[in-house]
């Protein structure tokens, strides 16, 4: 059973923090990593930055700039993931697309990322047919995007090709604005359950701890991207800033 995997079953309900890889700086991503698993993160999202983030709106987009001219290379974040993997049992999963993965070697990154203790890649840009012409990744889990938009065929293609947990967006856009559950994700979700026995974990929009007890009622996992690095970027100047950080997370998680 993958780490992911036992996340959900240990846990039922997971909470899944987003943060750019080297924003403000590599060193801080570090400490912020493992302030957030203190809190009580049971899955975080390392987004890796990339010149074309067309996913995430302006606050992500703003980051993944940021931290792009510090000139850190994949390795650097995978050596990153190395040394939190020796201080915390969070899942660990990077965010990216398709071009700087390429890049890079997808069985390359496989192959170092596992070393590494990184569990799964969600590849934004990725279709499921596009994946099942690649050479599949076998030893991390592989998570794709369901939208509420997706038919009913695409959402059987999207959980055919995903491990770990499926991540449905809670509307059709980027990353940023609100976003409420309404009776379009209820309808989505009934919809993904009749094609997989996947946890499903929702994003796009949820900003506080309410928003997170709603999307737990409605699904397995809360993912928590731009409210999280709006204040890492408001405040990246402050010395205690992982510490502020894991506070934020530990505001943002309900009783389980």
């Amino acid at each position: 059973m993958s780490r992911l995997s036992e996340a959900f079953r240990k846990n039922k309900k997971c909470f899944i923090p987003f943060v750019t890889a080297g924003h403000p700086d590599l060193e801080r991503t570090e400490q912020i990593l493992l302030e957030m698993a203190a809190a009580g993160a049971d899955i975080i999202e390392i987004g890796i930055p990339f010149s074309d983030p067309i996913a995430d709106g302006p606050i992500i987009q703003h980051s993944s700039f940021e931290a792009l001219k510090h000139g850190y290379s994949l390795s650097d974040y995978i050596e990153m993931v190395g040394r939190v993997r020796q201080r915390c049992d969070a899942g660990l999963l990077f965010m990216s697309y398709l071009n700087p993965l390429h890049k890079y070697g997808l069985k390359r990154l496989e192959r170092e990322g596992r070393q590494a203790g990184l569990d799964a890649l969600l590849i934004s840009d990725l279709t499921p047919e596009e994946y099942r012409l690649m050479h599949p990744i076998e030893s991390l889990d592989t998570v794709f995007l369901a939208a509420p938009t997706s038919s009913d065929q695409r959402l059987k293609a999207i959980c055919e090709v995903s491990r770990g947990f499926v991540y449905l967006v809670a509307r059709t856009g980027v990353t940023g604005r609100h976003t409420e559950v309404g009776q379009q994700i209820e309808t989505t979700v009934e919809r993904l359950r009749q094609q997989t026995d996947l946890p499903i974990a929702l994003g796009f929009g949820i900003d506080s701890r309410q928003a997170v007890e709603r999307v737990w009622k409605a699904v397995e996992g809360a993912v928590v991207g731009s409210a999280i690095v709006r204040f890492i970027e408001e405040r990246r100047d402050a010395p205690d800033l992982p510490d502020q950080v894991g506070k934020l997370v530990a505001s943002l998680i309900p009783s389980r």
